[in-house]
Protein backbone atom coordinates (compact mmCIF):
# COMPACT_ATOMS: atom_id res chain seq x y z
CA UNK A 1 0.00 0.00 0.00
CA UNK A 2 1.11 3.31 -0.53
CA UNK A 3 2.33 5.76 2.04
CA UNK A 4 -0.69 7.09 4.38
CA UNK A 5 0.94 11.00 3.54
CA UNK A 6 0.88 10.03 -0.69
CA UNK A 7 -2.84 9.20 -0.39
CA UNK A 8 -4.33 13.11 -0.48
CA UNK A 9 -1.95 13.82 -3.33
CA UNK A 10 -3.46 11.06 -5.43
CA UNK A 11 -7.13 11.58 -4.61
CA UNK A 12 -5.83 15.56 -5.63
CA UNK A 13 -4.60 13.86 -9.04
CA UNK A 14 -7.25 11.79 -9.68
CA UNK A 15 -9.86 14.96 -8.99
CA UNK A 16 -7.48 17.27 -11.48
CA UNK A 17 -7.75 14.25 -14.26
CA UNK A 18 -11.86 13.32 -13.29
CA UNK A 19 -12.62 16.70 -14.22
CA UNK A 20 -10.96 17.05 -17.94
CA UNK A 21 -11.92 13.20 -18.68
CA UNK A 22 -15.33 14.01 -17.84
CA UNK A 23 -14.78 16.82 -20.15
CA UNK A 24 -13.84 14.92 -22.85
CA UNK A 25 -16.52 12.54 -23.12
CA UNK A 26 -18.68 15.18 -22.88
CA UNK A 27 -17.38 16.94 -25.62
CA UNK A 28 -17.58 13.69 -27.79
CA UNK A 29 -21.25 12.74 -27.08
CA UNK A 30 -23.15 12.75 -30.78
CA UNK A 31 -25.75 15.16 -29.92
CA UNK A 32 -26.10 17.19 -32.87
CA UNK A 33 -25.56 14.26 -34.58
CA UNK A 34 -27.83 12.03 -33.38
CA UNK A 35 -30.35 15.14 -34.07
CA UNK A 36 -29.81 14.71 -38.05
CA UNK A 37 -29.56 10.98 -37.53
CA UNK A 38 -32.82 10.61 -36.57
CA UNK A 39 -34.33 12.72 -39.08
CA UNK A 40 -33.01 10.60 -41.42
CA UNK A 41 -30.58 13.75 -42.70
CA UNK A 42 -27.33 13.40 -44.12
CA UNK A 43 -24.83 14.68 -41.94
CA UNK A 44 -21.99 14.47 -44.87
CA UNK A 45 -24.41 17.56 -46.33
CA UNK A 46 -22.29 19.97 -43.26
CA UNK A 47 -19.11 18.02 -43.28
CA UNK A 48 -16.00 19.85 -42.70
CA UNK A 49 -15.85 20.73 -46.61
CA UNK A 50 -18.83 22.35 -46.81
CA UNK A 51 -20.30 24.76 -44.28
CA UNK A 52 -21.31 23.99 -40.77
CA UNK A 53 -24.49 25.75 -39.00
CA UNK A 54 -25.28 27.76 -41.70
CA UNK A 55 -25.49 24.87 -44.50
CA UNK A 56 -27.59 23.22 -42.37
CA UNK A 57 -29.89 25.97 -42.05
CA UNK A 58 -29.59 26.26 -46.05
CA UNK A 59 -30.32 22.93 -46.89
CA UNK A 60 -31.96 21.40 -43.63
CA UNK A 61 -33.93 24.75 -42.20
CA UNK A 62 -33.60 26.67 -39.32
CA UNK A 63 -35.02 23.86 -37.21
CA UNK A 64 -32.25 21.69 -37.27
CA UNK A 65 -29.75 24.02 -37.40
CA UNK A 66 -30.74 25.60 -34.07
CA UNK A 67 -31.22 23.35 -32.53
CA UNK A 68 -27.71 21.05 -33.48
CA UNK A 69 -25.98 24.54 -32.71
CA UNK A 70 -27.48 24.79 -29.72
CA UNK A 71 -26.28 21.42 -28.28
CA UNK A 72 -23.23 21.96 -29.27
CA UNK A 73 -23.27 25.21 -27.08
CA UNK A 74 -24.45 23.45 -24.44
CA UNK A 75 -21.84 20.51 -24.66
CA UNK A 76 -19.20 23.49 -23.92
CA UNK A 77 -20.71 25.10 -21.05
CA UNK A 78 -21.88 21.79 -19.58
CA UNK A 79 -18.38 20.62 -19.51
CA UNK A 80 -16.93 23.93 -18.01
CA UNK A 81 -19.65 24.21 -15.50
CA UNK A 82 -17.85 20.89 -14.03
CA UNK A 83 -14.33 22.45 -12.76
CA UNK A 84 -13.96 24.30 -9.65
CA UNK A 85 -11.46 26.94 -10.42
CA UNK A 86 -10.37 28.95 -13.34
CA UNK A 87 -7.51 26.53 -14.32
CA UNK A 88 -9.25 23.45 -14.02
CA UNK A 89 -12.31 25.02 -16.22
CA UNK A 90 -10.19 25.98 -18.70
CA UNK A 91 -8.61 22.46 -19.00
CA UNK A 92 -12.36 21.76 -19.10
CA UNK A 93 -12.94 23.45 -22.30
CA UNK A 94 -10.03 22.25 -23.83
CA UNK A 95 -10.75 18.93 -23.16
CA UNK A 96 -14.62 19.07 -24.42
CA UNK A 97 -13.26 20.79 -27.81
CA UNK A 98 -10.84 18.24 -28.03
CA UNK A 99 -13.54 15.56 -27.38
CA UNK A 100 -15.64 17.11 -29.97
CA UNK A 101 -12.89 17.24 -32.68
CA UNK A 102 -11.97 13.74 -32.11
CA UNK A 103 -14.62 11.59 -30.71
CA UNK A 104 -14.39 7.62 -30.32
CA UNK A 105 -15.20 6.05 -34.21
CA UNK A 106 -16.83 3.05 -32.11
CA UNK A 107 -19.29 6.03 -29.94
CA UNK A 108 -20.63 6.96 -33.24
CA UNK A 109 -20.83 3.50 -35.29
CA UNK A 110 -22.84 2.35 -32.90
CA UNK A 111 -25.30 4.83 -32.69
CA UNK A 112 -26.07 5.75 -36.49
CA UNK A 113 -23.54 3.38 -38.46
CA UNK A 114 -25.20 4.73 -41.83
CA UNK A 115 -23.81 8.17 -41.11
CA UNK A 116 -20.33 7.29 -39.69
CA UNK A 117 -17.99 9.53 -38.08
CA UNK A 118 -18.88 13.32 -38.14
CA UNK A 119 -15.86 15.84 -38.87
CA UNK A 120 -17.22 19.09 -37.20
CA UNK A 121 -15.71 22.16 -36.83
CA UNK A 122 -16.50 22.97 -33.11
CA UNK A 123 -17.31 26.66 -33.53
CA UNK A 124 -20.70 26.31 -31.60
CA UNK A 125 -18.52 23.98 -28.87
CA UNK A 126 -16.24 27.21 -28.40
CA UNK A 127 -18.94 29.77 -27.83
CA UNK A 128 -20.19 27.38 -25.24
CA UNK A 129 -16.76 27.07 -23.48
CA UNK A 130 -16.42 30.92 -23.58
CA UNK A 131 -19.98 31.96 -22.12
CA UNK A 132 -19.21 29.53 -19.16
CA UNK A 133 -15.25 31.04 -18.97
CA UNK A 134 -16.59 34.23 -18.72
CA UNK A 135 -18.65 33.12 -15.48
CA UNK A 136 -15.25 31.31 -13.90
CA UNK A 137 -13.25 33.78 -13.24
CA UNK A 138 -11.95 35.07 -17.14
CA UNK A 139 -15.02 37.84 -17.41
CA UNK A 140 -13.62 39.93 -20.45
CA UNK A 141 -10.72 38.41 -21.54
CA UNK A 142 -13.43 35.17 -22.56
CA UNK A 143 -16.00 37.62 -24.41
CA UNK A 144 -12.51 38.35 -26.35
CA UNK A 145 -12.21 35.73 -28.66
CA UNK A 146 -16.35 36.35 -29.37
CA UNK A 147 -15.76 39.48 -30.58
CA UNK A 148 -12.52 39.28 -32.67
CA UNK A 149 -14.18 36.22 -33.98
CA UNK A 150 -17.39 38.29 -35.53
CA UNK A 151 -14.98 41.27 -37.03
CA UNK A 152 -12.36 38.58 -38.70
CA UNK A 153 -15.40 37.17 -39.97
CA UNK A 154 -16.91 40.33 -41.34
CA UNK A 155 -13.66 41.11 -42.77
CA UNK A 156 -12.87 38.16 -44.58
CA UNK A 157 -16.13 35.96 -45.08
CA UNK A 158 -13.69 32.99 -43.56
CA UNK A 159 -15.25 30.98 -40.52
CA UNK A 160 -12.01 28.89 -39.98
CA UNK A 161 -9.37 31.91 -39.64
CA UNK A 162 -12.03 34.07 -37.65
CA UNK A 163 -11.58 31.29 -35.41
CA UNK A 164 -8.07 31.44 -35.35
CA UNK A 165 -8.22 35.23 -34.76
CA UNK A 166 -10.26 34.71 -31.97
CA UNK A 167 -8.35 31.62 -30.35
CA UNK A 168 -5.10 33.69 -31.24
CA UNK A 169 -6.72 37.09 -29.03
CA UNK A 170 -7.49 35.22 -26.35
CA UNK A 171 -4.16 33.40 -25.91
CA UNK A 172 -2.46 36.54 -26.08
CA UNK A 173 -4.98 38.01 -23.31
CA UNK A 174 -3.78 35.54 -21.09
CA UNK A 175 0.41 36.87 -21.03
CA UNK A 176 -0.55 37.91 -17.23
CA UNK A 177 -2.04 34.57 -16.13
CA UNK A 178 -0.38 31.53 -14.63
CA UNK A 179 1.84 29.77 -17.35
CA UNK A 180 -0.23 26.57 -17.31
CA UNK A 181 -3.24 28.48 -18.33
CA UNK A 182 -1.13 30.25 -21.06
CA UNK A 183 -0.13 26.60 -22.26
CA UNK A 184 -3.75 25.76 -22.32
CA UNK A 185 -5.00 28.92 -24.42
CA UNK A 186 -1.90 27.80 -26.60
CA UNK A 187 -3.36 23.89 -27.12
CA UNK A 188 -6.31 25.78 -27.78
CA UNK A 189 -5.01 27.49 -30.18
CA UNK A 190 -3.18 24.72 -31.90
CA UNK A 191 -5.87 22.00 -31.72
CA UNK A 192 -8.11 24.61 -34.10
CA UNK A 193 -5.37 25.51 -36.34
CA UNK A 194 -4.87 21.60 -37.18
CA UNK A 195 -8.19 20.86 -37.60
CA UNK A 196 -8.43 23.88 -39.93
CA UNK A 197 -5.50 23.05 -41.61
CA UNK A 198 -6.86 22.25 -44.96
CA UNK A 199 -9.39 25.03 -44.73
CA UNK A 200 -6.18 27.12 -44.67
CA UNK A 201 -4.92 25.44 -47.40
CA UNK A 202 -8.20 26.47 -49.44
CA UNK A 203 -8.36 29.92 -48.39
CA UNK A 204 -4.65 30.42 -50.20
CA UNK A 205 -5.76 28.85 -52.95
CA UNK A 206 -8.74 30.64 -53.38
CA UNK A 207 -11.07 27.27 -52.71
CA UNK A 208 -12.80 27.59 -49.49
CA UNK A 209 -16.29 28.91 -49.26
CA UNK A 210 -17.04 31.77 -47.82
CA UNK A 211 -20.45 32.22 -45.39
CA UNK A 212 -23.17 33.42 -47.94
CA UNK A 213 -21.93 31.45 -50.51
CA UNK A 214 -23.87 28.86 -52.26
CA UNK A 215 -22.78 25.61 -51.94
CA UNK A 216 -23.32 23.23 -55.09
CA UNK A 217 -24.69 19.85 -53.54
CA UNK A 218 -26.26 16.88 -55.83
CA UNK A 219 -29.84 16.52 -56.00
CA UNK A 220 -31.11 19.88 -54.09
CA UNK A 221 -31.61 21.45 -57.62
CA UNK A 222 -33.58 19.57 -60.84
CA UNK A 223 -31.02 22.10 -63.11
CA UNK A 224 -27.97 21.15 -61.52
CA UNK A 225 -25.54 18.35 -61.25
CA UNK A 226 -22.32 18.38 -58.88
CA UNK A 227 -19.40 16.03 -59.88
CA UNK A 228 -15.97 15.75 -59.21
CA UNK A 229 -12.49 14.76 -61.15
CA UNK A 230 -9.35 13.74 -59.40
CA UNK A 231 -5.94 15.33 -60.85
CA UNK A 232 -2.37 15.52 -60.12
CA UNK A 233 0.68 17.40 -61.01
CA UNK A 234 2.45 16.03 -64.03
CA UNK A 235 6.17 17.72 -62.99
CA UNK A 236 7.25 18.70 -59.54
CA UNK A 237 7.05 22.14 -60.96
CA UNK A 238 3.77 22.20 -61.26
CA UNK A 239 3.24 22.04 -57.16
CA UNK A 240 3.70 25.61 -56.61
CA UNK A 241 2.17 26.58 -60.17
CA UNK A 242 -0.74 25.07 -59.16
CA UNK A 243 -1.31 25.38 -55.62
CA UNK A 244 -0.33 28.07 -53.05
CA UNK A 245 -0.25 26.03 -50.23
CA UNK A 246 3.10 24.27 -51.59
CA UNK A 247 4.82 28.06 -52.87
CA UNK A 248 7.46 27.80 -50.09
CA UNK A 249 8.66 24.65 -51.88
CA UNK A 250 9.50 26.62 -55.01
CA UNK A 251 12.56 28.63 -54.19
CA UNK A 252 14.20 25.97 -51.62
CA UNK A 253 13.91 23.56 -54.78
CA UNK A 254 14.90 25.90 -57.20
CA UNK A 255 17.90 26.90 -54.87
CA UNK A 256 18.75 23.27 -54.55
CA UNK A 257 18.12 23.29 -51.00
CA UNK A 258 15.59 20.39 -51.23
CA UNK A 259 15.33 17.53 -53.66
CA UNK A 260 13.23 15.88 -55.70
CA UNK A 261 12.55 13.17 -52.84
CA UNK A 262 12.48 15.50 -50.24
CA UNK A 263 9.27 16.93 -52.11
CA UNK A 264 7.95 13.63 -52.98
CA UNK A 265 8.18 12.17 -49.62
CA UNK A 266 6.57 15.87 -48.30
CA UNK A 267 3.52 15.68 -51.20
CA UNK A 268 3.23 11.68 -50.52
CA UNK A 269 1.96 12.37 -47.44
CA UNK A 270 -1.03 14.46 -47.88
CA UNK A 271 -4.51 13.58 -48.23
CA UNK A 272 -6.28 14.41 -51.10
CA UNK A 273 -7.70 17.99 -51.13
CA UNK A 274 -9.87 20.41 -53.15
CA UNK A 275 -7.52 22.42 -55.41
CA UNK A 276 -10.65 24.00 -57.94
CA UNK A 277 -13.67 23.95 -59.45
CA UNK A 278 -14.96 24.00 -62.90
CA UNK A 279 -18.19 26.28 -63.50
CA UNK A 280 -20.38 27.93 -65.99
CA UNK A 281 -20.69 24.41 -68.18
CA UNK A 282 -23.80 24.31 -69.06
CA UNK A 283 -25.80 21.62 -71.75
CA UNK A 284 -27.62 23.05 -74.60
CA UNK A 285 -30.72 21.28 -72.22
CA UNK A 286 -29.85 23.95 -69.98
CA UNK A 287 -28.53 21.72 -66.99
CA UNK A 288 -25.33 22.81 -65.25
CA UNK A 289 -22.69 20.76 -64.14
CA UNK A 290 -20.30 21.83 -61.12
CA UNK A 291 -17.43 20.11 -60.88
CA UNK A 292 -14.81 19.79 -57.93
CA UNK A 293 -11.38 19.45 -59.31
CA UNK A 294 -9.57 17.13 -56.41
CA UNK A 295 -5.96 16.41 -55.98
CA UNK A 296 -3.27 13.72 -53.96
CA UNK A 297 -0.21 15.69 -55.42
CA UNK A 298 1.39 12.54 -56.27
CA UNK A 299 4.10 12.95 -59.70
CA UNK A 300 3.98 10.33 -62.11
CA UNK A 301 6.71 7.98 -60.87
CA UNK A 302 5.31 7.54 -57.44
CA UNK A 303 2.21 5.79 -59.30
CA UNK A 304 4.19 3.54 -61.00
CA UNK A 305 6.96 2.98 -57.84
CA UNK A 306 3.85 2.94 -55.30
CA UNK A 307 0.39 1.41 -56.40
CA UNK A 308 -1.11 1.02 -53.21
CA UNK A 309 -0.14 4.62 -52.14
CA UNK A 310 -1.81 5.64 -55.25
CA UNK A 311 -4.80 3.13 -54.57
CA UNK A 312 -5.08 4.31 -51.45
CA UNK A 313 -4.78 7.82 -52.31
CA UNK A 314 -7.86 7.05 -54.45
CA UNK A 315 -10.13 6.07 -52.48
CA UNK A 316 -9.75 8.73 -49.99
CA UNK A 317 -10.25 11.00 -52.82
CA UNK A 318 -13.57 9.52 -53.95
CA UNK A 319 -14.98 9.52 -50.05
CA UNK A 320 -13.31 13.21 -50.29
CA UNK A 321 -16.06 13.66 -53.15
CA UNK A 322 -18.65 12.33 -51.80
CA UNK A 323 -18.59 14.83 -48.70
CA UNK A 324 -18.28 17.23 -51.10
CA UNK A 325 -21.77 16.30 -52.65
CA UNK A 326 -20.53 14.67 -55.86
CA UNK A 327 -22.47 12.27 -57.57
CA UNK A 328 -19.92 10.92 -59.82
CA UNK A 329 -16.35 11.21 -59.38
CA UNK A 330 -13.57 10.59 -62.58
CA UNK A 331 -10.29 9.49 -62.24
CA UNK A 332 -7.70 11.60 -64.31
CA UNK A 333 -4.33 10.79 -65.96
CA UNK A 334 -2.73 8.27 -63.78
CA UNK A 335 -5.47 8.05 -61.47
CA UNK A 336 -7.54 6.36 -64.29
CA UNK A 337 -4.99 3.24 -64.07
CA UNK A 338 -4.57 2.65 -59.97
CA UNK A 339 -6.54 0.24 -58.25
CA UNK A 340 -7.43 -1.77 -61.21
CA UNK A 341 -8.37 1.08 -63.58
CA UNK A 342 -10.51 2.24 -61.14
CA UNK A 343 -12.53 -1.03 -59.72
CA UNK A 344 -10.77 -0.96 -56.31
CA UNK A 345 -11.76 2.55 -55.87
CA UNK A 346 -15.44 1.91 -56.74
CA UNK A 347 -15.04 -1.27 -54.31
CA UNK A 348 -14.29 1.11 -51.64
CA UNK A 349 -16.96 3.49 -52.08
CA UNK A 350 -20.28 2.13 -53.77
CA UNK A 351 -22.46 4.33 -52.64
CA UNK A 352 -20.33 6.80 -55.25
CA UNK A 353 -20.39 6.35 -59.12
CA UNK A 354 -17.02 6.30 -60.26
CA UNK A 355 -15.60 5.99 -63.83
CA UNK A 356 -11.75 6.27 -65.45
CA UNK A 357 -13.19 7.59 -68.70
CA UNK A 358 -12.50 4.96 -70.98
CA UNK A 359 -14.88 4.93 -73.01
CA UNK A 360 -15.76 8.28 -73.76
CA UNK A 361 -11.62 8.92 -74.17
CA UNK A 362 -12.36 5.89 -76.95
CA UNK A 363 -15.31 7.99 -78.56
CA UNK A 364 -12.66 11.09 -78.83
CA UNK A 365 -10.37 9.16 -80.36
CA UNK A 366 -13.35 6.94 -82.64
CA UNK A 367 -14.29 10.39 -83.97
CA UNK A 368 -11.38 12.31 -84.42
CA UNK A 369 -9.44 10.00 -86.37
CA UNK A 370 -11.54 9.71 -89.81
CA UNK A 371 -10.75 13.38 -89.62
CA UNK A 372 -7.24 12.84 -88.90
CA UNK A 373 -7.16 10.51 -92.04
CA UNK A 374 -8.74 12.75 -94.35
CA UNK A 375 -7.07 15.75 -93.75
CA UNK A 376 -3.50 12.89 -94.03
CA UNK A 377 -5.43 11.77 -97.87
CA UNK A 378 -6.29 15.83 -98.51
CA UNK A 379 -2.33 16.38 -97.92
CA UNK A 380 -1.79 14.46 -101.51
CA UNK A 381 -0.80 11.43 -98.93
CA UNK A 382 -1.50 7.93 -100.51
CA UNK A 383 -3.18 6.60 -97.75
CA UNK A 384 -3.76 2.84 -99.10
CA UNK A 385 -0.43 2.51 -99.15
CA UNK A 386 0.79 4.66 -96.17
CA UNK A 387 2.51 2.94 -92.89
CA UNK A 388 0.49 3.60 -89.66
CA UNK A 389 2.57 2.64 -85.79
CA UNK A 390 0.29 2.53 -83.09
CA UNK A 391 2.41 2.98 -79.69
CA UNK A 392 1.44 1.37 -76.36
CA UNK A 393 -0.90 -1.31 -78.89
CA UNK A 394 -0.75 -3.87 -75.26
CA UNK A 395 -3.61 -1.27 -74.24
CA UNK A 396 -7.35 -1.20 -74.45
CA UNK A 397 -6.94 2.12 -76.32
CA UNK A 398 -4.00 2.33 -78.68
CA UNK A 399 -5.76 -1.50 -79.98
CA UNK A 400 -8.79 -0.06 -80.66
CA UNK A 401 -6.98 2.81 -83.08
CA UNK A 402 -4.85 -0.17 -84.78
CA UNK A 403 -8.65 -1.90 -84.83
CA UNK A 404 -9.95 1.14 -86.56
CA UNK A 405 -6.84 2.49 -88.79
CA UNK A 406 -5.83 -1.38 -90.02
CA UNK A 407 -8.81 -1.44 -92.85
CA UNK A 408 -7.65 1.86 -94.22
CA UNK A 409 -3.35 1.92 -94.40
CA UNK A 410 -1.29 -0.75 -96.32
CA UNK A 411 0.80 -1.51 -93.23
CA UNK A 412 -0.24 -1.26 -88.90
CA UNK A 413 3.37 -1.00 -86.91
CA UNK A 414 2.15 -2.08 -83.58
CA UNK A 415 4.49 -1.29 -80.38
CA UNK A 416 4.57 -2.18 -77.24
CA UNK A 417 6.42 -4.28 -74.41
CA UNK A 418 4.84 -7.57 -74.37
CA UNK A 419 5.48 -8.72 -77.80
CA UNK A 420 3.88 -12.30 -77.03
CA UNK A 421 0.45 -10.16 -76.06
CA UNK A 422 1.26 -7.86 -79.28
CA UNK A 423 1.32 -11.46 -81.40
CA UNK A 424 -2.07 -12.31 -79.78
CA UNK A 425 -3.71 -9.19 -80.65
CA UNK A 426 -1.89 -8.87 -84.80
CA UNK A 427 -3.46 -12.06 -85.26
CA UNK A 428 -7.27 -10.91 -84.48
CA UNK A 429 -6.35 -7.86 -87.19
CA UNK A 430 -4.48 -9.74 -89.44
CA UNK A 431 -7.56 -12.25 -89.78
CA UNK A 432 -10.23 -8.99 -90.46
CA UNK A 433 -7.34 -7.29 -92.64
CA UNK A 434 -5.86 -9.63 -95.13
CA UNK A 435 -4.73 -7.31 -97.19
CA UNK A 436 -2.97 -4.77 -94.80
CA UNK A 437 0.72 -5.94 -93.45
CA UNK A 438 0.68 -5.80 -89.44
CA UNK A 439 4.02 -5.82 -87.79
CA UNK A 440 4.74 -5.83 -84.33
CA UNK A 441 8.03 -5.02 -82.07
CA UNK A 442 8.81 -3.97 -78.88
CA UNK A 443 11.20 -1.47 -80.92
CA UNK A 444 10.64 2.39 -80.96
CA UNK A 445 13.27 2.58 -83.73
CA UNK A 446 10.51 1.16 -86.52
CA UNK A 447 8.77 4.61 -85.89
CA UNK A 448 11.06 6.14 -88.80
CA UNK A 449 8.96 3.79 -91.07
CA UNK A 450 6.02 5.31 -90.28
CA UNK A 451 3.97 8.75 -91.96
CA UNK A 452 1.31 8.15 -89.31
CA UNK A 453 1.56 7.83 -85.52
CA UNK A 454 -1.14 6.89 -83.24
CA UNK A 455 0.22 6.99 -79.22
CA UNK A 456 -1.48 6.19 -76.41
CA UNK A 457 0.43 4.57 -73.31
CA UNK A 458 0.25 5.23 -69.86
CA UNK A 459 3.74 5.84 -69.29
CA UNK A 460 5.09 8.33 -67.18
CA UNK A 461 7.64 10.23 -69.07
CA UNK A 462 7.91 10.74 -73.15
CA UNK A 463 8.34 7.68 -74.92
CA UNK A 464 8.92 9.31 -78.67
CA UNK A 465 12.00 11.38 -79.33
CA UNK A 466 13.32 13.24 -82.33
CA UNK A 467 15.47 10.41 -83.44
CA UNK A 468 12.44 8.17 -83.86
CA UNK A 469 10.35 10.41 -86.56
CA UNK A 470 10.82 10.67 -89.78
CA UNK A 471 10.13 14.63 -91.65
CA UNK A 472 6.70 15.25 -92.48
CA UNK A 473 4.91 12.75 -89.98
CA UNK A 474 1.56 12.92 -88.52
CA UNK A 475 1.62 12.29 -85.14
CA UNK A 476 -1.75 11.68 -82.77
CA UNK A 477 -0.77 11.79 -79.31
CA UNK A 478 -3.18 10.40 -76.95
CA UNK A 479 -0.99 9.87 -74.00
CA UNK A 480 -1.41 11.92 -70.70
CA UNK A 481 1.31 13.12 -69.92
CA UNK A 482 2.02 13.18 -73.11
CA UNK A 483 4.08 10.94 -75.20
CA UNK A 484 5.96 12.98 -77.56
CA UNK A 485 8.61 14.48 -76.34
CA UNK A 486 9.28 18.62 -77.14
CA UNK A 487 12.39 17.43 -79.66
CA UNK A 488 9.68 15.85 -81.85
CA UNK A 489 8.51 19.47 -82.85
CA UNK A 490 11.98 20.60 -84.22
CA UNK A 491 11.87 17.75 -87.27
CA UNK A 492 10.76 19.52 -90.29
CA UNK A 493 7.42 18.94 -91.32
CA UNK A 494 6.03 16.66 -87.99
CA UNK A 495 2.29 17.91 -87.13
CA UNK A 496 1.30 16.65 -83.49
CA UNK A 497 -2.06 16.40 -83.08
CA UNK A 498 -3.18 16.27 -79.37
CA UNK A 499 -6.26 13.37 -78.52
CA UNK A 500 -9.04 13.23 -76.52
CA UNK A 501 -9.56 16.87 -75.90
CA UNK A 502 -12.89 17.82 -75.76
CA UNK A 503 -14.58 21.89 -75.12
CA UNK A 504 -18.01 21.29 -72.82
CA UNK A 505 -21.21 23.54 -73.38
CA UNK A 506 -21.43 26.80 -71.79
CA UNK A 507 -18.70 29.28 -70.69
CA UNK A 508 -16.11 26.87 -68.27
CA UNK A 509 -14.12 28.93 -65.93
CA UNK A 510 -11.69 27.31 -63.37
CA UNK A 511 -8.39 28.78 -61.49
CA UNK A 512 -6.73 25.98 -62.43
CA UNK A 513 -5.06 24.93 -65.79
CA UNK A 514 -5.81 22.08 -66.90
CA UNK A 515 -3.13 22.16 -69.97
CA UNK A 516 -5.78 21.49 -72.46
CA UNK A 517 -6.17 24.85 -73.95
CA UNK A 518 -8.69 27.50 -72.42
CA UNK A 519 -12.29 26.01 -71.73
CA UNK A 520 -10.99 22.72 -72.82
CA UNK A 521 -10.65 19.20 -70.52
CA UNK A 522 -9.86 15.64 -71.51
CA UNK A 523 -12.29 13.46 -72.59
CA UNK A 524 -12.28 11.16 -69.34
CA UNK A 525 -12.99 14.07 -67.50
CA UNK A 526 -16.15 14.68 -70.11
CA UNK A 527 -17.47 11.51 -69.57
CA UNK A 528 -17.94 12.51 -65.48
CA UNK A 529 -19.65 15.22 -66.53
CA UNK A 530 -21.63 13.29 -69.23
CA UNK A 531 -22.24 10.48 -66.50
CA UNK A 532 -24.21 12.88 -64.09
CA UNK A 533 -25.92 15.16 -66.75
CA UNK A 534 -27.31 12.04 -68.20
CA UNK A 535 -28.00 9.89 -64.85
CA UNK A 536 -26.63 7.01 -66.56
CA UNK A 537 -24.55 5.29 -64.02
CA UNK A 538 -23.97 2.33 -65.19
CA UNK A 539 -22.21 3.76 -68.47
CA UNK A 540 -18.98 4.12 -65.99
CA UNK A 541 -15.86 2.93 -67.34
CA UNK A 542 -14.10 0.38 -64.78
CA UNK A 543 -11.52 -2.22 -65.34
CA UNK A 544 -9.64 -3.27 -68.66
CA UNK A 545 -12.75 -3.55 -70.85
CA UNK A 546 -14.68 -0.86 -72.57
CA UNK A 547 -18.15 -1.89 -73.83
CA UNK A 548 -18.74 -0.50 -77.54
CA UNK A 549 -21.73 0.48 -76.77
CA UNK A 550 -20.59 2.54 -74.38
CA UNK A 551 -18.43 4.12 -76.99
CA UNK A 552 -21.26 4.87 -78.97
CA UNK A 553 -23.06 6.19 -76.26
CA UNK A 554 -20.91 8.42 -75.16
CA UNK A 555 -20.20 10.28 -78.70
CA UNK A 556 -23.94 10.17 -79.19
CA UNK A 557 -25.10 12.02 -76.39
CA UNK A 558 -21.68 14.30 -75.63
CA UNK A 559 -23.14 16.12 -79.12
CA UNK A 560 -26.50 16.20 -78.21
CA UNK A 561 -25.90 17.64 -74.61
CA UNK A 562 -23.40 20.47 -76.44
CA UNK A 563 -19.48 18.86 -76.04
CA UNK A 564 -17.43 19.25 -78.98
CA UNK A 565 -14.13 17.27 -79.53
CA UNK A 566 -11.49 19.28 -80.59
CA UNK A 567 -8.63 18.11 -83.04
Amino acid sequence: MPPRATLPLMLRTLTRLAVPAAAFVIGSLPLGHLLLARRRKDTRLHSAHNLGVENVWRELGPELALGTAGLDAAKGAAAVALAPTPASALAAGVAAYLGHLNPPAALYRDLSPEYGLPRGRGNLVLLGVFAALSRQGYGARALLPLGVYAAALAGTRYASAATLAGLGAFALSLRDRPAREQALAYVLLLSAAWRFKENIGRILDDTEPKVGQSVPLAGKRDDQVVTAFMIHPLRISDLWTSSARFAWMQPLYEAGLISDDFVKSVTARFRPMKVGELRGIQTEQGKEIHCYLLSAPLLPDQFRDDPELATRKAIEGARLAQELGAEVFGLGAFWSVVGNKGQDVQDAVPELTITNGGAYTSGTIKAAIPGILEHFAAQGRDLRHATAAVVGANGVVAFGIARTIAPQVGKVIMVGRNLERLERSAQTLRRANPETEIVTTTSYDTLREAELIFTATSDPDPVIFAQHVREGAWIFDEGRPADVDESVRDVPGVRVIPGGVVLPPGQMTSRIDLQFGEGAVPACLAETLIIAATGEHGRKSLGGSTKTENVNFFVDKAQELGFTVLD
